[in-house]
């Protein structure tokens, strides 16, 4: 037996709702954000879902959609895990800008190619800029050396699909309920992982916010049934707005 895997991308924050890059840093879930994350929680609840382990990024917008989530399924004593590999995608020097008028100003491919490409990353920042992780208290135990100036989703695949074998991996195993609570980019880079998504294809997954994706797997961890859980035709609204952030 194997026990089955759910992934949260964190409900709206701040910065979604002002259509910025967002990347590392770090900022709050909106009401509406909020009210997100516990709808996740509720509808999971009423799926008769049950965790023994969560994981979370350690950006404050997972981590507060974890604990919404949870606190309405009556789960916020779950042991948990955060780890700055589930983080969001560093967007370099993009972070703090309004993706439209990056659009204005490089133009619709040049834009699309930092947003959706998998190894093309935006211009980086440097070390001096508060945007670079080395500048955040949260980060001063790990490598510098893994710390990124900016990434590409193949960065994040490369940082996020070793924590997956080595933490999350063994608890499904172990016939353990595993909920995973993160950020478009790095819930992209696990289901591209998780659905055999190819490179090319990979640009057109939207993941929307506050919305549970559920899967169940084989014994030997191949993913034998996966879906969104609540309104499909909702579900798919949401993700054609991820999409059009940009225009």
């Amino acid at each position: 037996m194997t026990g089955t895997l759910v992934l949260l991308r964190h409900g709206q924050s701040t910065w979604n709702e002002l259509n910025l890059f967002t990347g590392w840093h770090d900022v709050e879930l909106t009401a509406l954000g909020e009210r997100e994350a516990a709808a996740a929680g509720a509808l999971m609840r009423d799926e008769g879902l049950r965790f023994d382990f969560a994981h979370t990024s350690v950006l404050t917008r997972a981590v507060m959609t974890c604990h919404l989530a949870l606190r309405e399924m009556g789960q916020v004593w779950l042991p948990l895990q955060r780890h700055w590999r589930l983080n969001e995608r560093h967007y370099g020097a993009l972070q703090g800008l309004d993706k439209k008028e990056t659009t204005v100003k490089h133009g619709a491919e040049q834009t699309n190619l930092w947003r959706r490409s998998f190894d093309v990353p935006p211009p980086p920042v440097d070390t001096a800029s508060p945007e670079h992780p080395v500048n955040d208290s949260r980060y001063r135990f790990i490598d510098r050396a893994d710390l990124p100036a900016a990434e590409c989703l193949k960065d994040v695949v490369g940082r996020v699909l070793p924590y997956w074998h080595d933490e999350v991996v063994p608890q499904l195993r172990a016939d353990m309920n595993v909920l995973v609570t993160a950020h478009g980019n790095s819930l992209r880079a696990l289901v591209m992982y998780l659905e055999s998504i190819s490179e090319a294809d990979i640009a057109e997954l939207n993941i929307p916010t506050g919305v549970p994706r559920r899967f169940t797997f084989d014994s030997s961890m191949k993913v034998t049934d996966v879906a969104y859980l609540g309104d499909q035709a909702a579900i798919e609204a949401a993700a054609a707005a991820v999409a059009n952030q940009s225009k």
